[in-house]
């Protein structure tokens, strides 16, 4: 964990962490996510836009990657009394411990169920992280390596060390991770349809909810879309995103035309009632494949089939035909 140089005696003035091990190659916003547990991710982000967080005395944007021995000055934040940690249902530390596809000294990877977060936050009281350290307390370092939404299912990296968390984050970044995902869309997607490529931006509304949209002042994005299987009202793709942002690809097949399938925050009244009529109640998003490195150098593909739900979504569907 990061140490504390500096601090006021009550507590709550400018004090400075030191980046060590764990922290190294992390991005400047996690990094206080995770030293600031509790305080609201908008404060934070505010700090951030604001300069009141430095680092080595000057400012830093959010995603700034951290170097072991960076100092980072963290203004007065109101910080929550520690509590007891959340009480986590015993089901879903059950369901996860079932749902290991690949675990070695310095790895885990997960198949996660659609519904549960990958972090606690924004009014959750735990996630698949939490339900992790819970359930596995000599893992002293557990963190993600990289997300999912809330209501995507499928395969996600945690890593138990520090260095293969760096390594991970190293091979994202140098898009040496091919991840993998199926989507049922609404429509006919062309063949011929390939490449979506449409910058991205975040804008947050103001009941707080945090949505994506096309806009040229976006960052680059793009996923690439291969057509598995048509029914007519909708088809099943395979979804490879080259670039990792925020609901990417359920934001570019909406901008093609063929939104996903449950999709509540992208999708029009035609594909929900479409939905509603082949009985699915949750996004069709799932994360089947991951092509990556192991810290000790051999290549690996790990595949998560789809759950039950989806795949008898999939056999209604077909029926309809």
């Amino acid at each position: 964990m990061a140490t504390d140089q500096k601090q006021s005696a009550s507590g709550t003035g400018v004090r400075f962490e030191t980046v060590d091990e764990r922290g190294a190659g992390q991005r400047l916003d996690n990094f206080l996510l995770r030293v600031l547990k509790g305080v609201p991710k908008t404060r934070i982000y505010r700090g951030l836009r604001k300069g009141e967080f430095r680092v080595n005395k000057g400012r830093a944007k959010a995603d700034y990657r951290l170097s072991e021995g960076d100092v980072i000055r963290i203004p007065p934040v109101r910080v929550p009394e520690p509590n007891s940690p959340p009480r986590i249902p015993g089901y879903w530390t059950d369901t996860l411990n079932h749902r290991v596809v690949y675990e070695d000294e310095s790895l885990l990877v997960i198949d996660k169920p659609s519904g549960l977060a990958v972090h606690g936050g924004s009014g959750l009281d735990f996630g698949l992280i939490e339900c992790l350290r819970q359930s596995r307390p000599g893992d002293r370092t557990l963190e993600l390596v990289h997300r999912l939404d809330r209501d995507t299912s499928g395969l996600i990296l945690v890593a138990r060390k520090p260095a293969a968390l760096r390594d991970l984050h190293r091979q994202l970044r140098e898009d040496r991770v091919d991840k993998r995902y199926l989507a049922l869309v609404a429509g006919e997607w062309p063949r011929s349809r390939r490449v979506v490529e449409a910058p991205l931006a975040k804008n947050t509304l103001k009941s707080g909810e945090r949505m994506v949209r096309v806009s040229k002042e976006g960052k680059p994005s793009v996923t690439e879309f291969a057509v598995l299987e048509r029914f007519g009202t909708a088809t099943l793709v395979e979804a490879k995103p080259v670039t990792g942002r925020t609901h990417q690809i359920r934001v570019h097949a909406q901008f093609a035309g063929h939104a996903l399938l449950g999709d509540a925050k992208y999708s029009d009244d035609k594909g929900e009632e479409l939905a509603r009529r082949i009985g699915l109640k949750r996004l069709f998003l799932h994360a089947k494949s991951l092509t990556f490195t192991l810290p000790g150098g051999s290549k690996i593909t790990l595949e998560a089939a789809l759950d039950e739900n989806l795949e008898n979504t999939l056999e209604v569907i077909r029926k309809s035909l």
